[in-house]
C-alpha cells in the first residue's frame, strides 16, 4: 500500500487555532505524511512543527498562477515538499479551449521555474473541470494533453465523480500522469455537504484505489458533520483495510 497522507485543509479550523496540537493528533491517528495548504502563509509552522511531530509533506497546495512562485517554491524546498499543487482555476476558465491552453502554458512555465528549486508542479481538479466538455472530452483531460511531461496531476476523485465522470476510468486514462489522488466520499453534492468517511458514500472508492495503484492516497474532507478527526481516522482505517 502506498503511504497515506491527509490534507490539512480538512482540519483547517483546528490547524489555525493550534497547529502543533492538530499535527500531533493526526500523527496519533497513524499518519506520517500530510498535505499542507498555504505554504508561504504557514511556512514557520511547517518548518518547525512537521519535524517535531515526525511528519513529512511530500505534496502541498499553493496558488501558483499569478502568485510569487519563487517564494512558494523556496519554502516548499526548505520543508521537503516534492510537488506543489495549484488547487484552483476558476470555473469560467474551463469552457474555452484557448483559456485551457493558457492555464496549461502557465503551469508549464511554473514547472520550469520550480525545477530551479528542486520542486515539481501539479494541478488539482474540482468538479467543473470534469463537467465542462470540449469536443466530447472533459476539460481536465484537454488540459492534461497540453501539460509538459514533468507536470503531474492530483485527481480529486470525489469532485471528479460529482462532475459526472467515472473516476476509475478517468484515472486509467490519465495513467502515470496521476501522482496523487484525493480520497473522500459522500453524496456528491457540489457544496460539499453530506461528505462521509471513505467507503460510506457514493464514490466507488475500492475501484478508484485499484485504478491508481501507485498514486499517493490523500484523505480529505471539505466539510463533515461529525468530529473531523474521527472521520479522518475512519477513512484511514478503511484505506488500510482495503489495501490488505
Amino acid at each position: 500500500m502506498n503511504e497515506l497522507s491527509v490534507q490539512l485543509y480538512s482540519v483547517r479550523d483546528a490547524f489555525a487555532a493550534d497547529p502543533l496540537d492538530t499535527l500531533r493528533r493526526l500523527a496519533a491517528i497513524g499518519f506520517t505524511r500530510v498535505e499542507p495548504y498555504g505554504v508561504v502563509e504557514n511556512a514557520e509552522v511547517l518548518r518547525t512543527h512537521l519535524p517535531a511531530c515526525g511528519l513529512t509533506a511530500p505534496t502541498a497546495h499553493a496558488q501558483l498562477i499569478g502568485a510569487d512562485q519563487d517564494a512558494v517554491f523556496a519554502v516548499a524546498a526548505e520543508c521537503g515538499v516534492d510537488v506543489v499543487i495549484d488547487p484552483f482555476v476558476a470555473p469560467e476558465r474551463w469552457r474555452d479551449p484557448a483559456d485551457i491552453a493558457e492555464t496549461a502554458d502557465a503551469l508549464n512555465r511554473a514547472a520550469a521555474r520550480a525545477a530551479g528549486h528542486g520542486v515539481r508542479v501539479g494541478y488539482h481538479n474540482h468538479w467543473w473541470e470534469l463537467e465542462s466538455r470540449i469536443g466530447g472530452r472533459s476539460a481536465f483531460e484537454v488540459l492534461a494533453d497540453r501539460l509538459a511531461p514533468e507536470v503531474v496531476l492530483e485527481v480529486d476523485t470525489y469532485w471528479a465523480t460529482a462532475g459526472g465522470e467515472d473516476a476509475p476510468s478517468l484515472l486509467r486514462r490519465l495513467g502515470e500522469r496521476v501522482h496523487a489522488i484525493h480520497v473522500k466520499d459522500g453524496d456528491l453534492a457540489t457544496d460539499a455537504s453530506g461528505q462521509v468517511p471513505a467507503g460510506q458514500g457514493r464514490v466507488p472508492v475500492a475501484e478508484v484505489l485499484a485504478a491508481a495503484p501507485h498514486a499517493l492516497r490523500v484523505v480529505e474532507f471539505d466539510a463533515y458533520d461529525g468530529d473531523l478527526f474521527e472521520g479522518i481516522a475512519a477513512s484511514r482505517a478503511y484505506l488500510t483495510g482495503a489495501a490488505r
